[in-house]
């Protein structure tokens, strides 16, 4: 490996302070004036009453790819880091229920735009543009208190507007009807999180509402994947982008979900996994939100091709992925990854054979992180016919 998590780390941070030595006023001043993607960000600390707010770039024109993570998949970390950066956060302390106000239905109006919004925002002092990254931590721009806040008029999606007015519809069935309607998930989580959508409405940190997105699509989609016939032969995907290696196993079997996660640590490999059969998960995933994002990805496929199969991905996150950009990463990958033309195998053990080769990890230390072994003994009713 060329460069360390680190180095990687520090040479997207020194190119970044020497952007701000340059135009640092832009981001660092009690004003700015930019067009925002359109963007909106709900934080979840000091939870219920949270900070809430648009992001805005210092620049004006077509900034739509700052926070459209659908089209970063040819982006590499340093440009995916660089969009987040450039981003700046005004925030509001707000209650999660007041969904009501000025304040409140200006950023609505802004997440359900269909085009980039001109946007002035003054802060009470300066933006902080003090930036820090980390192993950890998605990245984030710089961030000011807001004082006042303009935006220019929009033009709404008509899909979004018609559920933001349909208050008897229930949060699920909204989420399910704008996916439905094309609408791009990054675009409904938004919509949710800022609490547009649902009977009960308020507002939902962007982290939580990306996941019970995720989760409400992949639930929807896996179940529909239960009434199509099964493959008749075992498949492998891989595919490889920012640092994460994705391989992912279709088998002949009613649905059942299994992934593993390999990741570095001081040279230490650690793992994380979990499962499902044909009932669903019934306990938050060990692996968090990559379980329903790269559930959803498999998933979608499984139901445009009307097959259904029992799925293992295995997932090993290399040291070049040095700063985690969010799980959309993980969505998007396992997305392109079934668009990659699959190796063919006579069963499930050439097929795990082949997936791990695609790793520098062996089938016997993946198998033994994963759930797929027990899954594939559990009987079906298909078994007793």
């Amino acid at each position: 490996m060329s460069s360390s998590s680190q180095d990687i780390r520090r040479a997207i941070l020194t190119k970044w302070n020497e952007t701000l030595s340059r135009y640092g006023n832009l981001f660092s001043s009690d004003s700015i004036s930019g067009t925002s993607p359109p963007s909106v960000f709900v934080g979840s600390y000091n939870y219920p009453k949270v900070f809430v707010g648009p992001m805005v770039p210092p620049t004006h024109g077509d900034t739509s790819l700052l926070d459209r993570p659908e089209n970063w998949k040819k982006k590499s970390l340093e440009e995916i880091v660089n969009f987040r950066l450039n981003l700046v956060r005004g925030i509001q302390k707000i209650s999660i229920d007041e969904i009501e106000g000025r304040y409140i239905e200006n950023l609505q109006e802004v997440a359900m735009s269909s085009k980039p919004i001109d946007s002035d925002l003054t802060f009470e002092t300066n933006a902080s543009s003090n930036i820090s990254l980390d192993g950890e931590s998605p990245p984030f721009g710089p961030i000011g208190k807001i004082r006042s806040a303009k935006f220019s008029s929009t033009s709404p999606v008509k899909q979004i507007e018609k559920i933001f007015y349909d208050k008897d519809l229930n949060a699920h069935d909204a989420v399910l009807n704008l996916y439905r309607s094309g609408i791009e998930v990054s675009k409904i989580q938004k919509c949710f999180s800022i609490g547009m959508l649902g009977q009960k409405r308020k507002l939902v940190p962007t982290r939580w509402s990306i996941t019970a997105t995720d989760d409400i699509i992949s639930k929807f989609l896996a179940n529909e994947v239960l009434d199509y016939d099964l493959i008749d032969s075992c498949r492998v995907f891989s595919y490889e982008h920012l640092g994460n290696i994705f391989s992912v196993i279709l088998f002949p079997h009613r649905w059942v979900f299994d992934m593993i996660e390999a990741w570095y640590s001081n040279g230490i490999i650690g793992f994380g996994s979990d499962s499902e059969d044909a009932r669903g998960i019934d306990h938050p995933p060990a692996i968090a939100g990559a379980y329903f994002a790269a559930k959803f990805g498999v998933a979608e496929y499984l139901t445009k091709n009307k097959i259904q199969a029992g799925v293992v991905i295995l997932r090993e996150i290399r040291p070049e992925y040095a700063v985690p950009v969010g799980v959309w990463q993980i969505r998007e990958g396992i997305r392109e990854t079934m668009k990659q033309n699959p190796l063919l195998s006579d069963g499930i053990d050439e097929a795990l054979a082949l997936a791990s080769k695609k790793t520098s990890i062996s089938k016997p230390e993946w198998l033994s992180h994963g759930n797929i072994s027990m899954l594939t003994k559990q009987k079906t009713l298909t078994d007793y016919f």
